[in-house]
């Protein structure tokens, strides 16, 4: 099962990557953006998506994915139930799809191991 210490083992690593306490949450980081933040009691978790592109997740897994009405309205924020992915290869491909949501161009640029940057 994919806990809170798996995400920010792997959040962490991720080039940049770096904690910060907000709200009283770790947030992680890069560039000084958020791109993921574990929830109040480490179950879930938040990452950036586009809000265009939240509601085909949600509908297509809804045990997994799932906004926090009346807060993540208005952002670019989806959360994510930790103990709905299947394993950490799943958690890393979440984490660094909104690692390369946030990323500056430059940081992007100088890893086009972990796939460039993100359009949309």
């Amino acid at each position: 099962m994919v806990t809170a210490d798996d995400v920010r083992r792997i959040a962490l690593s991720l080039p940049d990557g770096a904690e910060k306490l907000a709200w009283g949450m770790p947030t992680f980081r890069v560039g000084g953006k958020i791109f993921a933040a574990l929830g109040d009691d480490d179950s879930s978790m938040g990452i950036k998506c586009p809000k265009e592109e939240r509601a085909e997740l949600i509908n297509a897994e809804p045990a997994k994915f799932f906004l926090r009405e009346g807060h993540d309205d208005n952002y670019a924020w989806l959360r994510v139930r930790l103990a709905a992915l299947e394993d950490e290869q799943e958690l890393s491909a979440i984490l660094l799809d909104s690692w390369r949501q946030a990323a500056p161009r430059k940081l992007l640029d100088a890893h086009p191991e972990l796939g460039g940057a993100v359009t949309g």
